[in-house]
């Protein structure tokens, strides 16, 4: 059987669907102020780099671990749950298949634990003055 990464289209697959997916986020204004402070180019090559890996692809993931990216951000359920739905509404866009969605999704969730700091619902909360992006890619 084919890897996700195949089913998915691939790198151009999934750096297409990496920049619709940070247009989308950037748009939400549940979620939008988290990236406030964020370098986006850096932010979309790591994502394409992750989910590239994770589905079984060639690339290498070389960016910080979720729980040390997210410290301090102050990520709520809602928030997380906001990033998520815009991620579906982003594959069903590109007409992703729903087995390939779930696949997809079934991978990312372990990852929530490592990303949300506050168990409430609350959507749109500022970016913390104290947290610290990583450096932009050089």
């Amino acid at each position: 059987m084919a890897s996700l990464y195949e089913r998915l289209g691939g790198l151009n697959a999934i750096t297409a669907v990496v920049d619709s997916f940070a247009g989308r986020c950037a748009g939400d204004q549940r979620i939008n102020r988290k990236f406030e402070r964020t370098d986006i180019p850096r932010l979309k090559t790591m994502l394409v780099d992750q989910v590239c890996e994770a589905t079984g692809g060639p690339c290498s993931y070389t960016g910080r671990e979720m729980r040390e990216t997210h410290a301090g951000m102050g990520v709520t359920a809602g928030e997380f749950d906001a990033l998520v739905g815009d991620l579906v509404a982003t594959l069903n866009e590109f007409e992703v298949p729903r087995a390939e969605q779930d696949e997809l999704l079934g991978l990312l969730a372990p990852m929530r634990g490592d990303i949300v700091e506050v168990e409430s619902p609350e959507t749109g909360t500022p970016l913390p003055q104290t947290y610290a992006p990583a450096p932009a890619l050089r």
